[in-house]
């Protein structure tokens, strides 16, 4: 018999996971336990949008960056937008570019 998943082990749970999960299912997920937070400590939470966008932003860039051993063109190209438009993204979100030694 399986034990209930618990505070300690979900996490390990969930990274098992991870492949077989969409990451829609995953991102719902974490939304879900945040809105009932939200109800549950009776706070309003303002801005959301914006803050969900950049926590998921942030680090896609961050992975897009390093792929690209930090070459903003291909980088861009891989994301689908201009390069000026992530040149903006990675200065607001004050991104530091390494740039990876080639194998």
């Amino acid at each position: 018999m399986t034990p209930e998943p618990t505070l300690q082990n979900s996490d390990h749970l969930l990274v098992a996971n991870l492949q077989t999960i969409s990451l829609e299912k995953l991102v719902r997920s974490k939304l879900e336990v945040l809105f009932q937070q939200q109800d549950e400590a009776q706070v309003q939470l303002d801005d959301l949008h914006k803050l969900i966008l950049e926590q998921v932003e942030k680090p896609l860039i961050e992975l897009a960056l390093e792929s690209h051993r930090g070459n903003q063109v291909r980088a861009a190209r891989m994301l689908g937008i201009n390069r000026n438009t992530l040149k903006k993204k990675i200065d607001g979100y004050k991104i530091r570019i390494r740039q990876r030694a080639q194998a």
